[in-house]
């Protein structure tokens, strides 16, 4: 089960660098929200599957039974999880406030505080 989500970790990576670099507003915005779906299932992978109990510690015991699920790689996921939703929103919050100021949802027509270039050299 690990190749399987290690590939998709790599499709959800590439598909997400594509739609950042097409150009588009919204594009780059779901390209983002691929990347960190890709950063949280990475993780996931990497912290290892298994079918074990929670890590619960019973009363009288010191330390918990063996073959206990590791805890860290969820918690990181899920702080993860909540880090991306709100840089979605702040995005999403940005990309709003520059087309309606600008009126254009392409990056390449957004550049107005670059100087234009000299066609006379």
């Amino acid at each position: 089960m690990e190749p399987i989500l290690a590939g998709l970790t790599g499709l959800l990576v590439a598909a997400g660098v594509y739609l950042m670099l097409s150009g588009n507003l919204v594009r780059y915005l779901f390209g983002l929200v691929m990347l960190s779906n890709a950063a949280n299932l990475l993780i996931f992978v990497a912290g290892g599957l298994t079918r074990s109990a929670p890590p619960l510690i019973e009363a009288g015991q010191k330390v918990p039974a063996e073959g206990v699920a590791n805890a860290l790689p969820q918690a990181l996921i899920l702080t993860a999880i909540v880090i991306g939703f709100g840089l979605f929103c702040f995005a999403l919050a940005l990309a709003y406030r520059a087309f309606y100021a600008m009126g254009t949802a392409k990056m390449d027509d957004m550049r107005l505080a670059e100087p234009l270039e000299d066609t006379a050299k």
